[in-house]
């Protein structure tokens, strides 16, 4: 009886990333916004072969929270990233601490 081997390179790894229409689509961003968020480089997507935009997964929860914080405060767009950046440093600042302090 032959066995039939399947490599592990034969399939291809899922993918965290998500094209820009799926993008667009699941942020309800408009692409003019998109396109300025890009080039401040707050949001930097992967490029494809053909120089398709290929975006995080976790690109889209940040834009929803710098959604909400630019409409509920009327924020500029430089002003929103820099909100969003600040509260994810407190995250990771806070997940340090508590791990610093369950190793004590």
């Amino acid at each position: 009886m032959t066995r039939l081997q399947i490599h592990e390179h034969a399939v291809p790894a899922p993918s965290s990333r998500i094209g820009m229409r799926e993008f667009l689509d699941l942020t309800g961003l408009h692409q003019d916004v998109l396109t300025e968020l890009m080039r401040m480089e707050w949001i930097m997507p992967a490029r494809t072969a053909q120089e398709e935009c290929l975006f995080l997964a976790l690109d889209v929860v940040r834009v929803r929270k710098f959604q909400r914080l630019c409409a509920d405060f009327e924020l500029s767009p430089v002003a929103g990233t820099i909100i969003v950046d600040l509260l994810e440093r407190i995250d990771q600042l806070e997940r340090q601490v508590r791990c610093l302090s369950q190793a004590r």
